[in-house]
């Protein structure tokens, strides 16, 4: 372990072991406020961390059921009760994914579902896309559905009103900007998205179904969001072999948050959940322990 600028923490990287838990969560289907039904699943945890719940989001062609996201969902149940769930056009979840922008929605369902089941204390965890996702949620709350400068966005209104409020966010991979084509993972991933032979490949080989339509209005990017987050805890993770986001994305986050955000750097480590070690989710999971409430 090593210090880096201020607030930066660098860390070295442990390969990730797979592990199981031989309790299985409860299942349900959550209804978003934009009427899209979401698969998600509950497990109170192996420990007692009284009020505690960790809500897990996962990256882009994720779902509640891969391995990886079962693996980082058992860790992290260590030290609270965990809900994850499928985001809109992946795995079992109703309608397309918008790569980010109505995901909010989603996010928000399955915090608002933690909450119905008692817990006073949330911490949303996301990976890539979904790392995204946790700050444009948090931001959209405090903000109750307004852009920077105070204007509502058309449609966009009830954004921040649906009750669905974080005590901690932990964004880790994360983009700080939309539209980056800057590595040849994020080319890959564009044409995914906006070519029909791509959607198909998406559709057909990573169970992830792709909406065709462009985003209208443009979403804030997360660095726009980051400054409306305050004084929500926020922790930033990010590996410094990441092949989607190089680490000025992660060191953006953190600079626009003014001093109030984490930022972890993690040694070696590459992209999302698949290259996020045990170590590194127990290690989030006392953080959350700590700043939450």
């Amino acid at each position: 372990m090593s210090s880096g600028p201020a607030g930066q923490v660098t860390r070295s990287f442990k390969s990730p072991r797979l592990e199981t838990t031989s309790r299985a969560p409860s299942r349900r289907f959550l209804r978003t406020v934009d009427g899209v039904t979401i698969d998600a699943a509950y497990d109170p945890g192996t420990e007692s961390s009284g009020d505690l719940a960790f809500i897990v989001a996962h990256g882009f062609t994720g779902d509640l059921d891969r391995p990886h996201v079962r693996r980082a969902a058992g860790v992290l149940a260590r030290r609270g009760a965990v809900v994850t769930f499928s985001f809109r056009g992946h795995g079992r979840s109703g309608g397309r994914s918008t790569v980010g922008d109505r995901e909010v929605h989603d996010l928000a369902a399955a915090v608002a579902w933690a909450r119905e089941l008692g817990h006073t204390r949330i911490v949303t965890v996301g990976f890539s896309m979904g790392g995204s996702v946790v700050l444009r949620h948090a931001a959209l709350h405090g903000g109750k559905g307004r852009e920077p400068g105070g204007e509502p966005v058309p449609g966009r209104e009830h954004e921040g009103r649906t009750g669905a409020r974080t005590d901690a966010v932990v964004s880790v991979s994360a983009p700080a900007r939309w539209y980056y084509r800057g590595t040849a993972p994020m080319r890959r991933l564009h044409w995914l998205v906006t070519r029909p032979e791509g959607r198909i490949v998406g559709r057909l080989g990573l169970r992830t179904r792709i909406d065709h339509r462009d985003w209208d209005p443009v979403p804030r990017s997360p660095v726009e969001c980051v400054p409306h987050i305050a004084p929500t805890p926020l922790l930033v993770v990010h590996g410094d072999r990441d092949g989607y986001f190089p680490v000025d994305h992660p060191r953006m986050l953190a600079e626009a948050s003014g001093g109030h955000a984490e930022l972890w750097l993690e040694h070696g480590m590459g992209h999302a959940e698949n290259a996020a070690p045990d170590d590194l989710l127990t290690r989030i999971g006392d953080w959350a322990v700590t700043h939450a409430g």
